[in-house]
């Protein structure tokens, strides 16, 4: 039993800060579930990134989405004055526990500014300074060996003597109706029925982490060939907008171009209804398995140990490389991985046909199993 165990009973409001990207954050949904579900009367709050707040907006556990911009994107004086609006309305929630999920320095000055009674972080070793030790009440140790980022989210939880139980860890992703409606209407246009046909994302704005382009134009077009009924999504940039341009130059009426049309909320609500999810690692991969969709996740330089579809029946695919996972953006820096872009047409059709029921073939694939533990 820990010493320094946080009795939940003394707490009443909860500060999770998690400033990262899309992803990142949607993978922490389940922490604020798992301290609900062991003492409901918790006010529990998150502060993130503005780009990132449709990730936990709608959470059920969650009271309130703090919110603020990337200081890069601001002049200095609008930053300032950012910093004290929020700090001031930080302060007016008296929060009695704060936990840092990152080793952004942002955070820890609102740890020492907020002064909470207690205050978690991660032991990370870049973060060794007396400062930052001095910033924290508690510290979770970093993992010797990948472990998933939802664990690794839940160790705050345990240091603290807070146990999730297996039941507890799902991913939490709520669309809300006006999305919900927009992609019912979308797919009663286009004839398609719910658990009818594949969503395919194939970009994301890292291009390190894409397929071959050509690869993917023609998977798309050799299921279209298969009877199979496809919506392509990106996201808004514009470089993605022209990748699938490309890629669909070719696809027949069987195929759905929604390329940079859907929030990330459209995103969830579109996912929820497909029978498979088809992608490279990014966000849209996430959101598909918190919905419950089944993934066909291409990976290269990323863990999949580490940063794979949680919890959902998945196969992930790539070159078995003795140098990946690198975490490198590209092989050499040179923003193309040949860890992905060498995987074949052949085993990604694979991997759909096995996740949607077809019968097996002899290509043998890098699979994982649904994360536990």
């Amino acid at each position: 039993m820990l010493q320094d165990s946080v009795d939940l009973t003394t707490i009443r409001r909860v500060l999770v800060i998690k400033l990262r990207h899309h992803g990142d954050v949607l993978l922490t949904s389940p922490l604020f579930q798992v301290l609900k579900n062991h003492a409901p009367h918790l006010e529990i709050d998150a502060l993130v990134f503005r780009e990132t707040r449709e990730m936990l907006q709608n959470h059920p556990a969650i009271r309130q989405v703090h919110t603020v911009e990337r200081s890069h994107r601001l002049s200095l004086w609008n930053g300032l004055m950012q910093e004290i609006r929020l700090i001031r309305t930080l302060r007016a929630q008296r929060y009695d526990l704060l936990i840092h999920l990152t080793d952004h320095a942002r955070g820890a000055r609102l740890a020492r500014v907020l002064n909470a009674r207690y205050r978690v972080a991660r032991d990370f070793p870049s973060r060794r300074g007396l400062l930052w030790r001095r910033t924290f009440t508690h510290f979770y140790k970093t993992p010797s060996k990948p472990r998933h980022m939802v664990e690794q989210h839940l160790d705050a939880l345990r240091r603290i003597g807070v146990y999730p139980g297996l039941d507890e860890r799902k991913l939490v992703f709520v669309e809300g109706p006006e999305e919900t409606a927009v992609v019912d209407r979308c797919m009663a246009e286009h004839g398609l029925n719910e658990k009818g046909f594949i969503h395919v994302h194939p970009t994301s704005r890292w291009l390190f982490k894409a397929w071959d382009e050509k690869k993917m134009a023609e998977f798309i077009r050799t299921l279209e060939v298969r009877g199979e009924r496809i919506i392509v999504t990106t996201g808004p940039d514009e470089i993605e907008l022209r990748i699938a341009r490309r890629m669909l130059a070719g696809a027949g009426a069987g195929t759905v171009d929604l390329s940079g049309k859907l929030s990330l909320k459209g995103l969830g609500a579109l996912t929820r209804r497909a029978k498979c999810f088809v992608g490279v690692y990014s966000a849209p991969m996430h959101l598909a398995a918190a919905v419950g969709t089944p993934v066909v996740a291409l990976f290269g330089p990323t863990d999949e140990s580490v940063w794979g579809p949680w919890q959902v029946p998945h196969r992930v695919i790539s070159q078995p490389f003795s140098c990946r996972p690198c975490g490198q953006d590209g092989c050499g820096g040179g923003k193309v991985s040949e860890c992905i872009t060498t995987v074949s047409v052949e085993r990604a059709l694979q991997a759909v046909k096995e996740l949607t029921g077809s019968p097996e073939s002899s290509v043998r694939l890098v699979e994982r199993k649904p994360h536990l533990l």
